[in-house]
């Protein structure tokens, strides 16, 4: 029986915006009158969903009713969410769309017409995350890694230099440059080649600008080594209805979606409803810097919405925090972003939303908004929202939106009451919680040495850096010896000699992540660089220096700016557009700074303006990894060390012997006054045209079109999964688990990098086996991320982290204990023999299971390892979604207890009987071969979660439907 026509209970809310206007909307204040009024806006956001989509079925007006009931239901009911889209990545997005292939295929062996088998909302695709640093300022003439053989098979592509060409200024007093390619104060003549799809336009004459060779070049390889994946995308946006797919060199999904893909406010049909997102990327919630309500979630639950089903979450407790004052000249945006990610962490707003208000929200732009909202997942809320006002009016308005659409989109927002006015705190909303930031409190810093949420005050970085060195091996110490601490390695580097020493810099990258959506801290770092090149200061040649910028709009206004040539001075060359050092996919050392690092066991350091700095991320001898903002991170690439007090020492000298200091060169109002002036909106018409025109690789590139996707068993990329092997048109009866051996047996805070790596894949491990007898070589294996869509590499590479502390083995180090038989083995051989022998398996763990990075691939390579249940103190939300999903079970130990207190040693094996009513939150008895019996929790939230791990998952779930 099909389901009733959405939105049917609540016809009668249905208005014309206004006398004049064809557009209707949901008029939702009606419906709970002065409960709707002190609704934070973000519920109100869900609540407007509710009610457009209220068919009886899968929205019933009982939820409606209990997102009205906000105040009093949050935290105790479960409610269904229809977001408005769906927005994918490349890593996380191709076992999305592998997944619906397949489903294709699953579906037509059940009977069923697969062509049913296609998204039901509007979903955006952005290549973003198969950027590899090939080429920089020191491995340009480096041989590039080919991967997969597939660039020697890609055909000719386009050449690499196109000649500068001098552009006329036709006298106009406003140029600052860019139109010139004279000398490098005029900025264009340092670069003699021109990327094709991703025009840098001068802001006065919108005339194209080159951009730097190792753009170019990067991307020619990036497209002969993802051939495959790029081919099996486009079939994707060939064959499945609803699908865009952004080429690669456009930018990162989350900024993509900031600059181009959001609506703010949609119209379907002549109706009027708000923007509202939730795609495979932990980032997306930068968009709820825009009043959009967005948030990540797992591949499993994102192909759940394609396919016209709601997200479902405990309706939340909202958080307001109320930020007051305005923050002085010397912090930066990150610095504030790092304050408030600090204090909210330490509040603990795990599982809630966060809603900003206050008069120090005015102070800060649009942009540093949604820095703000991006590092959201860093301090564990589903979202961070600033609702819409006049600042975001004006923003959209600088960016390009149309007047008349602004003007209908104000209007609509003041109507329904999702417009914040400050001069107007009559009806401000109540929240479950109020905290109170001011930016004035806030200072410079930086955060690391291993984890984002160690926040270090740039005045205390030598302090601290020293005590890190004295304490011992954790989350910050790396115990090296007083007596080591000053020692020094001389290295010799093209004809020079340097000296390395705890911490220096080797790796500074100015990266695709969450400052670059930020005008004021990528200008201060150009502006820094300006006034360094001109005291005579610059970078040691052996720091591997880059910059990866968001999209092609952050090249624009460094460009129009002045400011690029300056940072490709000092190394912060353009080496393409994507998430390329932040996943680990940075070039090599040299072997002259490996063999230094080995020779003295040196703590050395990377610094980069990132969002996540585990250990080993970067690069495994990088032992030390900072965040800090764009223009920290040139200063310490300037300064070639960490462990420097800015106030007192210098980065260097100029020519003439004297003393340059940070605070010599800082850039003060320069900033705001260069980001008035370019941060234009010929820079968005810019990005809008670049991805609405395409990409001459991406539009020849020839990809089937046929119904079901035509497989090629000989393919290292793109492989049927084995999800529906076992598939049944009716689900079987829960199974108990029972003499399950521990796989692995972990401690706190393991993460999905820990779990599933999406850097390169080790020489030694079992991926690489695997890839090898394929008749690949080493220079051929690409990364993880890039062969996301072949479920064989990424089981071998689940649990490969080399950093992976496994108890049972007592180091660090990608192995575990085969208990039969007593040998030491790769995780992937040890779960393979527990197969053959029809050995279930679990993992036990500590607190915060599955932290980090939203991964989908981190549920689904321990279920294709034979793992039934994880019994660990804590989870990430978005990980024990996946968990679920996949058909694993999330056990959770009870308060209090965790596996050394109930005197567990992982040896023993445990069974255990689901009940055949499990309900959420059962309690569960768990019996070991040694005698002892034990209590867990099933860590189910709601029915739907259990009806969907009863299925064997959300996939085989959405499968049966559609047979």
């Amino acid at each position: 029986m099909d389901a009733p026509s959405a939105g049917y209970a609540f016809e009668y809310l249905i208005e014309t915006l206004n006398d004049s206007s064809h557009k209707k909307f949901f008029n939702v204040p009606r419906l709970g009158g002065t409960k709707y009024d002190v609704l934070p806006y973000s519920i109100r956001v869900l609540l407007e969903a509710a009610v457009r989509n209220c068919d009886g079925f899968l929205m019933k007006k009982e939820d409606v009713m209990n997102i009205l009931d906000w105040k009093t239901k949050q935290s105790n009911v479960e409610v269904p969410f229809f977001p408005g889209r769906v927005l994918l990545q490349d890593f996380t997005g191709i076992p999305a769309m592998v997944d619906f292939a397949a489903m294709r295929e699953a579906v037509k062996t059940l009977g069923g017409d697969p062509k049913k088998v296609h998204p039901a909302c509007p979903t955006d695709l952005t290549v973003d995350h198969s950027l590899q640093i090939d080429f920089n300022k020191c491995a340009i003439q480096n041989a590039p890694n080919p991967g997969g053989g597939d660039l020697q098979k890609a055909g000719k592509l386009s050449p690499l230099r196109v000649q500068p060409k001098k552009l006329p200024c036709r006298g106009q007093t406003a140029c600052r440059g860019s139109c010139d390619s004279g000398d490098l104060g005029r900025n264009s003549g340092k670069f003699s080649s021109q990327i094709e799809n991703t025009p840098i336009l001068c802001p006065f004459h919108l005339q194209p600008v080159p951009e730097p060779e190792t753009v170019l070049k990067n991307q020619e390889v990036e497209f002969g080594r993802n051939r495959e994946r790029l081919q099996f995308f486009k079939w994707s946006s060939r064959v499945f209805k609803n699908v865009a797919v952004i080429p690669p060199g456009t930018g990162m999904a989350h900024q993509v979606n900031l600059e181009y893909l959001s609506r703010v406010v949609f119209e379907e049909k002549d109706l009027l409803f708000p923007d509202s997102v939730v795609g495979t990327d932990s980032h997306i919630t930068m968009v709820n810097g825009l009043g959009i309500l967005g948030w990540g979630v797992g591949g499993i639950e994102t192909e759940a919405v394609m396919l016209g089903l709601p997200v479902s979450l405990t309706l939340p407790e909202v958080v307001g925090c109320e930020l007051t004052g305005s923050s002085n000249p010397f912090v930066t945006s990150i610095d504030v972003v790092l304050g408030i990610t600090k204090h909210l962490r330490q509040i603990g707003v795990a599982g809630k939303f966060v809603e900003f208000f206050g008069s120090g929200v005015s102070q800060l732009s649009i942009v540093d908004r949604t820095t703000i909202a991006n590092m959201c997942p860093e301090y564990g809320a589903i979202l961070s929202f600033f609702p819409v006002d006049n600042v975001t009016l004006k923003h959209l308005e600088y960016t390009g939106f149309n007047k008349a659409k602004l003007k209908s989109m104000e209007t609509y927002l003041k109507a329904v009451k999702l417009f914040r006015n400050d001069q107007d705190n009559s009806g401000e909303p109540e929240y479950s919680q109020v905290i109170q930031i001011n930016l004035n409190s806030i200072v410079p810093s930086v955060s690391g040495p291993k984890r984002p949420q160690d926040r270090v005050a740039v005045t205390d970085m030598k302090s601290d850096f020293q005590a890190c060195l004295n304490e011992k091996v954790g989350f910050k110490g790396f115990q090296i010896a007083a007596e080591k601490q000053n020692d020094t390695v001389s290295i010799h580097y093209e004809g020079s000699e340097y000296k390395l020493s705890h911490g220096s810099v080797v790796i500074a990258a100015v990266i695709s992540c969450t400052n670059n959506c930020n005008p004021s801290v990528m200008l201060a770092a150009g502006l820094l660089a300006k006034k360094a090149v001109e005291a005579g200061l610059r970078v040691k040649p052996y720091i591997r220096t880059s910059l990866s910028p968001g999209s092609g709009m952050v090249t624009h206004y460094l460009s129009s700016s002045g400011v690029l040539p300056y940072l490709s001075k000092l190394g912060f060359e353009i080496v393409g557009y994507g998430c390329s050092t932040c996943v680990g996919n940075t070039a090599p050392l040299s072997e002259a700074v490996l063999n230094a690092v080995k020779q003295g066991d040196l703590v050395t350091c990377g610094v980069l303006s990132g969002n996540k700095n585990f250990e080993g991320r970067l690069c495994d001898c990088v032992r030390a990894n900072y965040l800090a903002s764009p223009p920290l991170v040139v200063a310490y690439a300037i300064a070639g060390t960490v462990n420097i007090d800015f106030r007192t020492e210098p980065l260097g000298t100029d020519p003439t012997g004297k003393n340059i200091y940070l605070h010599d060169i800082w850039p003060r109002e320069e900033v705001h006054q260069i980001e008035e002036e370019h941060v234009v909106l010929s820079m968005f018409k810019a990005l809008k045209e670049k991805i609405e025109m395409g990409n001459k690789r991406w539009n020849s590139l020839e990809a089937p079109d046929s119904v079901l996707f035509p497989w090629d068993l000989k393919s290292t990329y793109i492989r049927c999964p084995s999800f529906f092997d076992k598939l049944t048109k009716e689900p079987v009866a829960l199974q108990p688990i029972e003499n399950a051996h521990v796989l692995l047996y972990l401690g706190d805070s393991v993460t999905t990098d820990h779990i599933s790596p999406a850097g390169s894949i080790a020489r030694s491990s079992a991926a690489a086996k695997y890839l090898t007898n394929r008749g690949l070589t080493p220079r051929e294996f690409n990364s993880y991320g890039a062969r996301r869509g072949n479920d064989a590499v990424m089981t071998r590479g689940t649990f490969a982290n080399i950093k992976l502390f496994n108890k049972f083995i007592g180091k660090p180090a990608p192995k575990t204990i085969h208990f039969p038989s007593g040998q030491t083995l790769d995780v992937f051989e040890a779960a393979e023999l527990y197969q053959k022998e029809g050995i279930p398996l679990i993992i036990l763990a500590g607190k915060k299971y599955g932290s980090g990075n939203s991964r989908d691939w981190a549920a689904k390579g321990p279920y294709l390892l034979g793992v039934k249940a994880v019994l660990a103190e804590s989870y990430e939300k978005i990980h024990k979604d996946h968990l679920i999903g996949i058909g694993i079970a999330p056990l959770q130990f009870l308060p209090g207890e965790n596996a050394d207190s109930l005197g567990l040693s992982g040896r023993e094996t445990f069974s255990l009987t689901f009940p055949e009513e499990l309900s959420p939150g059962v309690t569960l008895n768990i019996k070991t071969s040694t005698g002892k019996i034990f209590s867990v929790i099933a860590s189910f939230e709601n029915d739907v979660e259990i009806i969907l791990y009863k299925h064997g998952g959300l996939l085989n779930f959405v499968a049966r439907k559609f047979s």
